[in-house]
């Protein structure tokens, strides 16, 4: 009499398979829509400002050079500059702050928390006194050095002595360098009225009247950041889980949290440089891209780079629409639109750690 066959266990990979695939699935269709929406986002940037080009004429004036019309040297000139300084600024906001908020494990961190904005508002203040800067172009490399000096006394501080630098000690560290470095701006800017007119233009956050030479200028910093951020998602992933287990894993985080602090200086200096501190942007953002891709990192990163300059590009606009004929500078119209978001955030449901 023969034994009965026992069925063998179904294996587990292509029951799991369909599930993987359908959150690439989603996750594509949500960067798809996303890149969608920036094209038309940046066509009403360029057609929309205190001088009205109709949409037809857009697609014109894009197509056929004509020097001597009033609508090419207004697209040409002023809109289209104005619109990849958004797109630039914008990726690199989001992306800055998605690798904030993964490197310090605070859901409600963004990218000034490392001390990067103060650093760069402080060279800035300091080089306009000392300096007379006059122009966008010359504050491109005092910000740039002032967010990396910021950025390396933080990672100083929070690493002092043989501890190796951890979440928490960054977190505390760019709070005190950022609060020391606001008191240094005021107290210039009060001794100087001269700093103070030039300065508080800047500050306020602004893709107005920004000469076009200054995205060459960052885009440089702005692709080595991107570049950079973007080898870092895998490292961050593993350090999600612990220090511990991250370095199990293969992933050195003392390495990790230098080289993504890089990153961030990198990509929230030159975008604050060119366009002064713009806020809200790298907080919302990446809880929108989190919410839609899950805890991958990378992921994450690459969503947030395509809302942002949504976020960014839809904030201008609107601050263009609001005073017509005059404007109402982007920083403003982040401001407005994100405080609600963090107050949301922050009396809310307990929000989990990353």
């Amino acid at each position: 009499m023969t034994s009965p066959t026992i069925p063998k266990p179904a294996p587990a990979g292509p029951a799991t398979t369909p599930r993987r695939r359908s959150g690439t699935a989603r996750r594509t269709a949500w960067l798809l829509g996303a890149l969608a929406l920036l094209a038309v986002l940046a066509l009403a940037s360029i057609a929309i400002g205190a001088r009205s080009v109709a949409p037809g004429q857009v697609l014109h004036v894009l197509l056929h050079r004509d020097p001597t019309s009033e609508d090419w040297i207004v697209v040409h000139h002023s809109r289209i500059p104005r619109t990849l300084l958004g797109i630039a600024v914008g990726a690199a906001l989001g992306v800055s702050g998605a690798m904030m908020q993964a490197l310090t494990r605070n859901p409600l961190a963004d990218p000034g928390l490392l001390g990067v904005n103060g650093g760069a508002a402080a060279a800035v203040a300091a080089g306009t006194a000392l300096f007379d800067l006059k122009t966008f172009g010359a504050f491109v490399w005092f910000a740039l050095a002032g967010a990396a000096v910021a950025a390396l006394v933080v990672q100083l501080l929070g690493g002092s002595g043989r501890a190796s630098a951890t979440p928490a000690r960054l977190a505390l560290a760019g709070t005190a360098v950022t609060a020391v470095l606001t008191a240094f701006v005021n107290g210039l800017i009060l001794l100087d009225p001269l700093t103070l007119n030039r300065f508080r233009y800047w500050q306020v956050g602004t893709l107005a009247g920004v000469d076009g030479a200054v995205l060459g200028q960052v885009l440089p910093f702005l692709a080595a950041g991107g570049v950079l951020a973007l080898l870092m998602g895998r490292p961050l992933n593993a350090l999600a889980l612990g220090d511990d287990a991250g370095h199990a894993l293969g992933a050195n985080p003392g390495r990790t949290r230098l080289f993504s602090l890089l990153a961030v200086t990198l990509l929230c200096g030159a975008a604050t440089a060119a366009v002064g501190p713009i806020a809200f942007v790298g907080l919302a953002v990446p809880h929108l891209a989190r919410h839609v891709c899950g805890p991958d990192q990378r992921w994450i990163m690459l969503l947030s780079a395509v809302l942002a300059p949504v976020l960014l590009l839809g904030s201008d606009i609107v601050g263009r629409i609001a005073l017509h004929p005059a404007e109402l500078q982007v920083g403003v119209v982040t401001a407005f639109l994100g405080a609600p978001l963090f107050i949301a955030l922050v009396r809310g449901r307990r929000i989990a750690q990353l």
